[in-house]
């Protein structure tokens, strides 16, 4: 499949995500004076109105805000509830847990993992705190002027996009299995007869319209403290679940320092764990020193795959809640660390295993202004749906990132309380020498580490523009050896592959390869911007 779409040259700002009407929602506050934070917060309250499946308001966020001067980074991702143990999950579950989920990549967890639908899943929503605790310090318009279009379309409802309805489909079709208590909201709200809106049908969530009206007006304080708060707390003690109020009342967001990797002269920006952007990191790491110009097509493909195996399998070994365990970061991005890996590759697919360093469903959006500040912010309530639990009278869904975590009691990742778990999802941020080039992320679980290292190097190896660099064919590894390439790849570069031992299926469908955005700023003023041909991704400029 081949993608020819031209990028999008503005002159002042823009905002690039996976839904039209998501971008014009952000697009319409820069237009009325609002900064790159200001849209990046409308766009993405917008998206969980018009993009559901994806992300909701019981999910998480991270965003890197560059304010014009440095890089700040926000995680906005939630912890287990108080109550959840290991002991629990494996009394709930017979004492085997569940098979691990797919979006996680087989290679996470080699034994039994938390299930992904229901109440063990759930973690405390940091989203709606996200988006408070993001205006407070960067939005220069009204906190509930932000909420105009999501609350309209929620509303008044709106045409489902082609891309999106694909997604409600497969989600509906995955909540046949779950019975109880706890789901009989979700065909209520989000389904039309029992199954998903058809694209272009026009569908409304009035119930959501209400909740957001309530974060808006009181900067998120019902949610974690409020009406919002108590209705999720009877909701959970009524149909068997462990979220409670006191941990909704818990829930702080943290600022942190994103963490940069060397690569072509360039500083590729990730937040550090509990996300997986430390496997994109290390895979940099791997090939700043390897030469592509000295290398064939299919030569540099089995590179970079090898290396996102190597960042993958470190990432799985260490990354977890950094307040309860010691992560090993910059031991990890040592320059040292990095060329012992390096020296693992060879000719041939491998199976590699984690390194003993020196110890010391989902939305993506990117947002720029006439003033150089951007945004690059990820949310998401994981899978389709997350964990399929509704709050009734409320119209959203709660996400289940505790599916991330490990039941195996000697790992820092294992299950337990009050933890924020391994999270798949990573915005970045590109710069040269201190200077900003601009935000960037490539969304879908698994895909997400691998999508930032083909999206970089498209960008700095073969100097493609941002749009021609996102609609590059891809790659995406799975699990041991077995690789998923898109139709486009050249057949020349697929053979080899095969004949290194990647066993190589050619997909084609083109949600198994994620959906970017990304904006540069151009050396002229203003930004070039690309977004996703393989979804109804949308860039906007003025």
């Amino acid at each position: 499949m081949a993608y020819s779409r031209q990028p999008l040259l503005a002159p002042n700002g823009a905002v690039a995500t996976s839904q039209p009407l998501a971008a014009a929602a952000g697009l319409a506050v820069l237009r009325r004076g609002g900064n790159a934070v200001d849209a990046a917060l409308a766009t993405a309250i917008t998206l969980t109105v018009v993009q559901p499946p994806s992300n909701d308001i019981g999910g998480d966020l991270f965003a890197i805000v560059w304010d014009g001067e440095r890089l700040h980074g926000l995680n906005a991702s939630g912890r287990s509830p108080a109550a959840l143990t290991r002991e629990l999950v494996l009394a709930a579950t017979g004492g085997r847990g569940a098979e691990p989920v797919d979006a996680l990549g087989g290679a996470q967890a080699a034994g039994p993992a938390v299930p992904a639908r229901g109440w063990l899943p759930v973690t405390v929503p940091g989203a709606p705190a996200g988006w408070r605790d993001l205006h407070e310090r960067f939005g220069s318009l009204p906190f509930a002027d932000l909420f105009t279009d999501a609350v309209g379309y929620a509303e008044r409802g709106y045409p489902v996009a082609p891309g999106t309805a694909a997604t409600w489909a497969r989600g509906v079709a995955g909540h046949a299995g779950p019975v109880g208590a706890e789901y009989a909201e979700f065909r209520r709200v989000f389904t039309v007869d029992g199954r998903a809106p058809r694209p272009g049908e026009r569908w409304r969530n009035p119930d959501a319209a209400w909740t957001l009206r309530r974060i808006a007006d009181s900067g998120a304080e019902d949610f974690y403290r409020g009406r919002i708060a108590a209705a999720l707390d009877a909701h959970a003690a009524r149909t068997g679940g462990f979220l409670t109020g006191d941990d909704l009342a818990r829930h702080r967001s943290t600022w942190v320092d994103p963490v940069p990797a060397r690569y072509r002269g360039h500083e590729v920006w990730e937040l550090p764990p509990n996300g997986q952007g430390i496997a994109a990191s290390l895979a940099l790491r791997i090939l700043d020193g390897v030469d592509p110009a000295a290398l064939t097509a299919e030569e540099w493909t089995h590179w970079q795959i090898e290396a996102v195996k190597l960042g993958f399998a470190d990432a799985h070994a260490y990354v977890a809640d950094p307040e309860r365990s010691a992560v090993p970061t910059a031991a990890l991005l040592d320059p040292a660390y990095a060329a012992a890996r390096r020296a693992l590759v060879t000719g041939r697919a491998g199976d590699p295993v984690a390194g003993e360093p020196e110890r010391g469903g989902t939305v993506y959006l990117c947002t720029a202004d006439p003033g150089g500040m951007m945004v690059s912010l990820i949310q998401s309530t994981y899978l389709a749906f997350g964990s399929h639990v509704v709050l009734p009278g409320h119209g959203f869904a709660l996400q289940n990132r505790g599916t991330g975590f490990r039941l195996d009691p000697g790992h820092p990742n294992v299950v337990g309380p009050a933890k924020r778990p391994y999270h798949t999802i990573i915005p970045g941020f590109l710069t040269r020498d201190g200077a900003p080039v601009g935000p960037f992320g490539v969304m879908g679980g698994h895909m997400q580490p691998q999508g930032h290292v083909q999206l970089v190097s498209a960008t700095l190896d073969a100097r493609l523009d941002p749009q021609a660099a996102l609609d590059a064919p891809r790659w995406y590894w799975h699990a041991g050896r077995s690789l998923l390439v898109e139709s486009g790849l050249d057949a020349g570069v697929v053979a080899g592959l095969r004949a290194r031992g990647h066993e190589v299926t050619v997909a084609g469908d083109p949600a198994a390869f994620g959906y970017g955005q990304a904006i540069w700023r151009t050396p002229g003023g203003g930004y070039a911007v690309g977004s996703e041909s393989r979804v109804d991704g949308a860039m906007l400029g003025w």
